[in-house]
């Protein structure tokens, strides 16, 4: 089941830069930075409320992140749903009719089980289930 907006992804060019108008012009602080090596990715975690901002930055240019900011330029790059069950949740996707990029889940940032529905089967919004602490 869907407990709640878990973050929001946003795609950058350089952290370093886009951390200055999260933390200068809206005032929020950097929870973490972390290179998520599987992904050729580095975050960077705001809070706000409950749902936090993550940055994403590529640290390759094989990387997904490189990709669509080769394609589509920064901006919004996902939806992060956290679920109590990413198996369950990825079953209840696939059999609505959704196309799953991942069939199993793998560990993203933060050590969470991370799995994404493809953005043609989703309204054109690449959406990620992730569950807190779980292993699968």
């Amino acid at each position: 089941m869907l407990e709640k907006i878990d973050h929001i992804g946003i795609a950058v060019k350089s952290i370093a830069e886009a951390r200055k108008y999260y933390e200068q012009a809206l005032g929020l602080t950097c929870e973490k930075e972390e290179v998520v090596e599987s992904q050729m990715v580095k975050t960077a975690f705001f809070r706000v409320g409950e749902v936090h901002i993550e940055l994403l930055e590529p640290t390759d240019e094989k990387s997904p992140i490189a990709a669509f900011l080769e394609k589509r330029g920064e901006g919004i790059h996902h939806i992060a749903f956290r679920t109590n069950d990413i198996t369950r949740q990825l079953d209840q996707a696939r059999t609505g009719g959704c196309r799953l990029i991942h069939e199993v889940p793998f560990e993203g940032a933060g050590g969470k089980q991370v799995a994404f529905l493809h953005p043609k089967s989703s309204f054109g919004v690449l959406t990620e289930f992730c569950a807190k602490g779980i292993k699968v």
